[in-house]
């Protein structure tokens, strides 16, 4: 995953690393103020892929339920099998189109990982993914998207928790603020009783969705905690073919591992009785699962590009600040309820992103004050 090596001088921070962004977002004096405004069109670019693939992908997983799929697998391949998409871009773009700003960083002679290192990361990766795809596809099956939206704002937490032991993750008072403020708001969605089943789903298979997503969430902190990790410390040096060969090869173990237990399962077999009886129609079953695919590979994308350019932690508040598009959305389109503890739990989930977002903003203006310092040292 290693390109050309590059003579690079790094500029260290007089206070140690961010503390909201943590090892991998190392950010240097690589240039003027146009290189910076270039990596905020970056960040942008990621934060809109994140939002609208994770809405998009997650109203058309209920679309797909509630006019009749029952298949777990098929929603579980469709979210990692779609990385077919990002080959061309893969190849036609060029090694400098990504370049995080830590990649100024990256010591001259670095060693490149093995290959065995590598596959093993891409092969725990993957069957994570997979594992983390599987538990959604319950949680969506079983629950009211806007719940499965809510829960998964406890993301930030694990995140947190695990980035804390994998990545030695700071925590200031605004981010512990955060983490409590959306631990609590998950915590108030178990008040929300029965009634918010939808229609033909037992209290059994509730509470299993219910499990399963906490569950899920908790993956994909562990998820997006490892990538940082392997970021900082198998890959090392950082580049656009660094994050396309992570998502690629971590979506193709993952397809392996997902296909397997669809044949496994022996749910190949009902295909074309759901296609039959599939509300919209064979034409919009299909089109259904497509473009649910290409949802959530521009949602893990977008994800895994910001864990390359700050964190894994911010790559979890950028999916957190979706919580009010998707329910809304669900509201009108599924008629989901928006009940008195759904209400509060999305008010207190985007209390917690901004005081997360603040802290960052307070970080932005440590690391501009001695970047100025450090010019004007520099030139003196």
């Amino acid at each position: 995953m290693a390109e050309a090596q590059q003579i690079q001088v790094p500029v260290k921070e007089a206070k140690g690393e961010n503390s909201s962004t943590g090892p991998v977002s190392q950010r240097t004096m690589s240039g003027p103020a146009q290189n910076y405004m270039i990596r905020m069109l970056r960040i942008a670019l990621y934060t809109i892929f994140v939002l609208c693939g994770q809405t998009s992908a997650s109203l058309l997983t209920r679309l797909y339920y509630e006019k009749g799929g029952t298949s777990t697998w098929v929603e579980t391949i469709v979210q990692v099998v779609g990385f077919p998409i990002l080959l061309p871009y893969y190849f036609i773009s060029q090694p400098k189109v990504m370049c995080s700003s830590n990649d100024t960083t990256t010591a001259v002679g670095t060693k490149p990982s093995s290959l065995l290192l590598l596959v093993c990361v891409y092969v725990y990766l993957g069957l994570l993914s997979a594992g983390n795809s599987y538990l959604y596809s319950v949680g969506f099956q079983y629950l009211p998207v806007s719940m499965v939206v809510l829960i998964s704002a406890t993301q930030l937490a694990f995140n947190a928790f695990f980035s804390y032991f994998l990545n030695s993750q700071k925590f200031t008072p605004f981010i512990i603020n955060s983490l409590f403020l959306l631990t609590i708001s998950s915590v108030l969605l178990v008040a929300n009783n029965s009634s918010e089943r939808p229609p033909g789903v037992s209290i059994r298979n509730y509470v299993l969705g219910f499990i399963c997503t906490i569950f899920a969430t908790a993956t994909s902190g562990l998820s997006l905690a490892s990538q940082q990790l392997v970021f900082r410390k198998v890959l090392k040096r950082q580049s656009f073919k660094v994050v396309m060969d992570l998502i690629i090869f971590q979506s193709l173990v993952a397809s392996i591992a997902t296909s397997i237990g669809f044949f496994a399962s022996g749910d190949w077999k009902l295909l074309k009785t759901e296609m039959d009886g599939y509300a919209l129609g064979k034409v919009s079953y299909v089109m259904t699962l497509v473009w649910t695919a290409v949802a959530w590979q521009v949602f893990i994308f977008g994800g895994v590009a910001l864990v390359f350019e700050l964190s894994a932690l911010f790559s979890n508040v950028i999916a957190a600040l979706g919580l009010p598009i998707t329910p809304i959305a669900a509201i009108f389109i599924f008629h989901d309820k928006m009940s008195a503890p759904k209400g509060i739990s999305m008010v207190l989930a985007i209390w917690g992103v901004i005081s997360y977002a603040y802290q960052q903003y307070l970080d932005d203006r440590q690391l501009n004050t001695e970047t100025k310092r450090v010019s004007e040292v520099s030139e003196v």
